[in-house]
């Protein structure tokens, strides 16, 4: 009796020092909740529109959490915005025109370092939409024609590939630079020829306004001889050798996300009202689809997987982003893009391959 007495008096004394034991073991394990996920800041380069579903999806349906990732999302006022806020460090990611990266590079040598890491928009969104009863049917007939567009517009920018690839000279068209909510509107009255903008933004702008389709010469810069690439996912390289995984988390996520809107559009565009209950959407769905067609569902998406580069073209992109822009140096295609956080070209493969 007196042994097992003092057996449980020894089990009595040595009871907290269990629990004290316990209780740093479970401070040396990793937190598997909120508080321990990598948080990423997340930069669109414009208000919440259809073109975001895919990032608001990933967030929403936990394709972030599932990688570990807090990922807050806020919206944009411009790609050079979205670049610049990532540069400064008050984001870790953000969503841009890779030819504004390239001018922001090739000014900031010396600056922070910042990546393409997933392209989305394979081709540049940009067009020039003209007037039918202006007589423009071709790029030739733009010569002398006036054309409006803000001075920050990458249709503006890279007007000079435009025009080199069509047969124009660069100095045969008078630009008027116009604040972008203008933009439409100007042409619509018929106080300039044509515009650049975006073709999923200005054309559903344009309808708005009264014009259709029928009325519109539309040239979008892919179709028409100009290989420059689009938005792209850009992240902060500090950030990103700091946390490999946590960049390759967001784009398995977004990934996965992209190809949910492409096989369901609709159902996507709730993610967008989800964020602004005041979007149109029957408007925001056809954005995103028009987005979907024109930039995204390319060739060599279909050949290669959506989200790398090809080499020889995003080199020949540079250069030729380099000279429109006049830029006084021009960055090398690893400064531009990186393609080793990607998930593999097999996950990639979103749209069925081109039949023969």
């Amino acid at each position: 009796m007196l042994a097992m007495m003092t057996h449980i008096s020894r089990l009595r004394l040595s009871a907290p020092r269990l629990l004290t034991g316990c209780a740093a073991a479970l401070l040396l394990i990793p937190a598997t909740g909120y508080a321990s996920d990598t948080q990423i800041r997340f930069q669109l380069d414009w208000r919440f529109e259809g073109p975001s579903a895919p990032f608001l999806m990933a967030a929403e349906r936990g394709y972030f959490a599932d990688e570990g990732l807090n990922v807050q999302i806020d919206s944009g006022s411009g790609s050079a915005g979205a670049i610049n806020r990532v540069a400064s460090g008050a984001y870790e990611m953000g969503f841009g025109d890779l030819n504004a990266l390239v001018e922001f590079l090739a000014e900031n040598p010396d600056g922070p370092g910042i990546q393409g890491v997933y392209i989305v928009y394979d081709g540049t969104p940009a067009a020039v939409f003209a007037r039918k009863d202006s007589g423009v049917e071709s790029p030739a007939d733009l010569a002398g024609k006036t054309i409006a567009a803000p001075a920050f517009d990458t249709g503006y920018r890279a007007w000079g590939v435009f025009a080199a690839a069509n047969g124009l000279e660069a100095d045969s068209v008078a630009w008027q630079n116009v604040d972008p909510t203008l933009r439409e509107t100007l042409l619509t009255r018929g106080d300039v020829d044509a515009i650049t903008g975006f073709y999923f933004t200005s054309l559903l702008n344009l309808e708005e306004r009264g014009m259709s389709e029928d009325d519109l010469t539309i040239m979008p810069f892919p179709e028409y001889g100009v290989p420059l690439y689009g938005n792209a996912i850009i992240a902060s390289e500090a950030f990103a050798e700091e946390n490999p995984e946590a960049v390759e988390g967001f784009l398995r996520a977004f990934n996965r996300a992209l190809g949910e809107t492409i096989a369901d559009p609709e159902a996507a565009i709730e993610y967008v009202k989800n964020r602004d209950g005041l979007i149109n959407v029957e408007m925001e769905t056809r954005r995103l689809k028009l987005a979907l067609d024109s930039v995204v569902d390319t060739p060599d998406a279909r050949a290669n997987g959506v989200g790398d580069v090809d080499e020889a073209r995003l080199i020949e992109a540079i250069q030729l982003v380099a000279d429109a822009y006049d830029l006084p140096s021009v960055p090398s295609p690893d400064q531009v893009f990186s393609s080793s956080y990607l998930p593999s070209q097999e996950e990639r493969m979103l749209f069925p391959a081109e039949e023969e």
